[in-house]
């Protein structure tokens, strides 16, 4: 395959082609919509439309292909410029997590940081949702800051995503106990449906009987959504700023090229409230207004509404 550099040719763009629909048809999780993305894709090949294109831009003008035939956020290829490995699924979704292991350590578990602003008010800035086991104490750190004020604002303007273990746990600190279902997520390899539920311990008290504002923005994706529409959807987060990017499908990740992933949604949510999710759509905040006003329109919305509080 060429560098990102250079031009594909015809035969590089049918082998690409070809081992990504392969991965595709073997593990969407909505197996009946494989037929159209595969026509969308194998006519356009046909076509010549991918023959002379660098490989970042072939890839990025087949994921609009793919995301135009099935809207699907996760539904991707992605171009790197280092050569990767072409070990099995098992071995590169295992080097995966560690990467994502790593870099939340680097990135302190994802929080980016705790403000207290004046009036009381809790501002907890999060960047990535982590994994419960090693991102607890750094999440229960920013909860046990956040523990008197009168109001919470969860910052997720910059939530690019991560893991819905960890979304499950964020979600917990504001529920009273263990017994809110707050949703599922059906596996299409093992047909098989697990449930998200309240944790029955966290190592911060939880935030109950106070109000919730979560901010978001049109980059607010994945995981971050999940905090997102599960607390809106469960009537306690009031939402502020912008409707989201709209991913709502776990995915795994899948080599085709030294050079070329795709990414193939394996799973998807499942609300217990509204019984569908954000894909394609987005989380729609309760009270719209630009990411960048979304804190101020919060704090003037917290003084009109508690300001006795």
């Amino acid at each position: 395959m060429p560098t990102n550099d250079l031009a594909l040719t015809a035969a590089d763009a049918a082998l690409v082609i070809d081992r990504a629909l392969e991965r595709i048809t073997a593990g969407y999780v909505f197996p009946e919509r494989v037929a159209a993305i595969d026509a969308a894709l194998r006519g356009r090949l046909a076509s010549g439309e991918y023959e002379g294109l660098t490989g970042p831009a072939f890839c990025e003008a087949v994921t609009a292909h793919l995301q135009e035939a099935c809207p699907d956020r996760h539904l991707r290829l992605l171009w790197q410029d280092e050569p990767q490995s072409m070990d099995t699924a098992d071995k590169d979704k295992e080097t995966g997590q560690a990467a994502f292991l790593a870099l939340l350590r680097k990135e302190n578990q994802g929080v980016r940081r705790f403000e207290f602003l004046e009036g009381g008010v809790g501002h907890i800035d999060v960047r990535r949702v982590a994994f419960p086991d090693e991102g607890a104490r750094t999440i229960g750190a920013a909860m046990e800051m956040a523990a008197g004020t009168r109001a919470l604002v969860l910052d997720l303007r910059a939530c690019s995503g991560g893991v819905p273990e960890g979304a499950a746990m964020w979600c917990s600190y504001f529920f009273a106990d263990d017994q809110v279902h707050l949703n599922d997520i059906y596996e299409r390899a093992t047909d098989t449906t697990r449930q998200y539920w309240t944790a029955g311990h966290l190592p911060a008290p939880r935030y109950l009987g106070r109000p919730v504002y979560v901010l978001t923005s049109a980059a607010t994706f994945s995981a971050g959504e999940d905090i997102a529409y599960t607390l809106q959807a469960h009537g306690r987060a009031t939402l502020v700023g912008e409707t989201t990017r709209g991913g709502a499908h776990p995915t795994a990740r899948y080599p085709v090229t030294e050079h070329i992933t795709v990414t193939v949604p394996a799973a998807r949510t499942i609300s217990t409230v509204t019984g569908t999710n954000w894909e394609g759509v987005g989380v729609v905040p309760d009270i719209p207004t630009a990411a960048g006003d979304a804190l101020e329109a919060t704090l003037r919305h917290i003084e009109e509404h508690y300001s006795n509080g």
